[in-house]
């Protein structure tokens, strides 16, 4: 039997005992989904990404010692206009402290981001440094 739901679809009818998980949103899920197949390692440490509303931040870290290689972020510095070029700007200098480490290959973990607007900027520009992802 069809019925009409609170939200106004039609579908089968919920049991009433049947609980539903409001409190891990749309971004909690992706992040989640992401972080488990991701796994830095010490060849191949994970890049994860954190943007903000203002600033972008950048971390490199060997998970199998639980620490960061190489960091780097757009807070503080002085904002070159357009957010994507100031994303640019961070990865350009991430990529440099990870030659200084010897790093070449990375694992990017996009967090609960889409792969679009500043976290695409930051994979292109550390592909275009010679960094393989």
């Amino acid at each position: 039997m069809m019925m009409k739901s609170s939200s106004g679809k039609l579908g089968k009818p919920r049991p009433s005992n049947m609980k539903v998980n409001h409190k891990i949103t749309l971004a909690a899920r992706r992040k989640i989904r992401i972080r488990s197949k991701v796994q830095g390692t010490a060849e191949r440490p994970r890049l994860s990404v954190f943007r903000s509303n203002k600033s972008v931040y950048l971390q490199v870290i060997n998970d199998e010692v639980g620490k960061t290689l190489a960091a780097a972020s757009s807070h503080g510095m002085k904002k070159a206009g357009v957010k994507i070029e100031t994303a640019k700007t961070v990865a350009k200098e991430l990529a440099e402290k990870l030659k200084k480490a010897k790093v070449t290959k990375l694992v990017f973990d996009r967090g609960s981001y889409k792969y679009h607007g500043r976290v695409r900027a930051v994979a292109e520009t550390l592909r275009e440094q010679g960094l393989e992802m």
